[in-house]
């Protein structure tokens, strides 16, 4: 039988039992209300409906890894309607069997040893799954597809037909299979949504093109840009803890805060990538979007409503609004880095797939200034990078010193608090607090107070980002996916300086594989006001 936590998780988001027909929709009485379906049973609706995914570009790694694997998470769980086809599209020739076989490997990955019955679970969706061959721009080859899925759905006896099609394709072709979607694909019946991977464009004017030529094709709200880190465990969770708890409410303001670090670091290189990888570098790929998504719901000011109607745009709006309080880059507020070999380790340079020379920056730290009264004189540093000492992504909120802490305690050193939230790996919540020394010690020093999310649900099922995110598209929750209006403001403020950098043939600093990034990084986040306490380490790291 299915694990029971694994519903779990997702009758939380739903507040209903999966399988359960919303036409008699009733809360179980031990669910928390949650999500953004609290009192709304017609997000459910979906599930009366036949469905029909078509996973464009279905034989390529992220369609494999992510996608199918996500939507199975779904079909265990009870969230995709009993009448559901999955059509994958590429260019490749399979037939239905051997495409299935290919994904059987990135499927078991999936098991954790909870479901007795996984393997005949997984082979019920692959018997839903099918493979059908074309090209991207082809509108015939489209109306085919479109044919044969229209006949599943009159055999469904279904009165609604609903239709979703996943983008995990190169951008190159984003608009000519929007177009042929448009022409020859679309229901009349259900929903037509279509969910685009990134990158959405590599400066602002490619991105206002590709957003244009896009919103001629298709509507803002049939439209689902997705960003995965939207659907992460603790980013989700950060509102829940900004908006739910008094203790937040007034000290998330410029006079109690010092500084925000938002960080992200890899321990390994481009590791064979980085013909991929150069044209972007680090700031287009990881800063420009992921990190600036999870500035915007720390630095937001609260949204009219984070749940039931409305909440999508509401929410996004105040995104949008933080924004347009931010300056653009200037090179003085960005310090640029690229790996080189050390301990055995290949430099990004060493990696044969990348362009003799190339200048791309594999490490970045940038400060953004948020002109408004709540942020006013807050440093918001940014850092992420590749071949660092460790894998982590955080937000680190450093609050401002205790008063009069000094002379209080005689002289001894008294810390910074700081709030952080760990989004990956081993998802915590931990404030930095001084206490006294435990024992005979009389002296101040620094210890935690401490939620570990695999100590305290040690048996909760914590799904994959892609696979929450999913379910979102279903429900018609749009807050978890990048609205037009702020990808443009995103990319005002990273354009001009990634043009004058390339421009002017900025060089990075060099830094060893392995380390914290160049030492210079350091010295910059210091100036900023930030005092990194060298002495502690977090016991929930270990």
């Amino acid at each position: 039988s299915a694990a029971p936590r694994t519903h779990a998780f997702l009758a939380q988001r739903t507040r209903v039992r999966p399988r359960r027909p919303p036409r008699a929709w009733h809360p179980h009485p031990s669910l928390p209300v949650h999500g953004t379906m609290a009192s709304a049973p017609q997000f459910l609706d979906y599930l009366e409906d036949h469905l029909s995914v078509v996973v464009l570009g279905a034989s390529g790694d992220l369609a494999k890894k992510k996608t199918y694997p996500s939507l199975m998470d779904l079909d265990m769980a009870g969230m995709l309607p009993e009448a559901s086809v999955i059509v994958g599209f590429a260019r490749s020739a399979k037939a239905d069997e051997e495409f299935r076989e290919s994904l059987r490997p990135y499927l078991r990955k999936r098991d954790d040893g909870k479901r007795s019955d996984f393997e005949a679970r997984m082979e019920r969706f692959l018997a839903r799954c099918f493979y059908r061959r074309g090209q991207y721009d082809d509108a015939t080859t489209f109306a085919t597809v479109s044919e044969e899925m229209a006949g599943w759905e009159a055999s469904s006896g279904k009165a609604r037909a609903s239709r979703v099609f996943y983008f995990a394709l190169p951008p190159n072709v984003f608009l000519s299979s929007a177009s042929a979607i448009k022409s020859s694909m679309l229901t009349s019946t259900g929903f037509n949504r279509l969910i685009v991977e990134k990158p959405f464009g590599h400066d602002y004017a490619s991105a206002e093109e590709l957003a244009t030529r896009l919103g001629e094709l298709h509507p803002e709200d049939r439209l689902y840009r997705i960003d995965h880190y939207l659907g992460k465990e603790m980013v989700q969770n950060l509102m829940a803890m900004r908006f739910g708890n008094m203790l937040f409410a007034p000290v998330w303001h410029r006079n109690f805060i010092n500084t925000v670090q938002i960080t992200f670091k890899e321990d390994f290189g481009t590791e064979g990538r980085g013909g991929y990888f150069a044209p972007a570098g680090i700031i287009r790929d990881i800063m420009q979007n992921h990190l600036m998504q999870v500035l915007t719901l720390v630095a937001m000011e609260p949204p009219v409503r984070i749940s039931g109607e409305g909440s999508s745009n509401l929410l996004r709006d105040a995104k949008v609004a933080v924004l347009n309080c931010m300056e653009p880059l200037r090179p003085e507020d960005v310090v640029l880095g690229q790996y080189v070999a050390a301990d055995g380790h290949p430099g990004f340079l060493d990696d044969e797939t990348v362009p003799r020379g190339a200048k791309t920056p594999t490490f970045a730290t940038a400060v953004f200034r948020i002109n408004n009264p709540r942020w006013e004189g807050v440093p918001f540093i940014m850092k992420a990078g590749k071949a660092l000492d460790e894998r982590k992504a955080e937000i680190r909120i450093q609050f401002k010193r205790a008063p009069a802490a000094h002379h209080l305690f005689d002289g001894a050193p008294i810390a910074h608090n700081e709030l952080v939230m760990r989004l990956q790996p081993n998802e915590a919540v931990y404030v930095k607090m001084n206490i006294k020394g435990p024992g005979l010690r009389t002296a101040p020093e620094q210890s935690e107070l401490d939620l570990n999310y695999k100590t305290r649900y040690p048996n909760e099922w914590n799904p994959d980002a892609y696979t929450r995110l999913l379910l979102d598209v279903l429900r018609g929750n749009q807050s978890t996916f990048v609205r037009t209006d702020e990808l443009l403001a995103s990319w005002r403020i990273f354009s001009p300086v990634l043009e004058q950098f390339e421009r002017e043939g900025t060089e990075p600093l060099p830094y060893p594989y392995g380390s914290r990034g160049p030492a210079e990084s350091d010295e910059f986040i210091r100036r900023l006001g930030y005092s990194r306490d060298t002495g502690y380490v977090w016991a929930g790291g270990k």
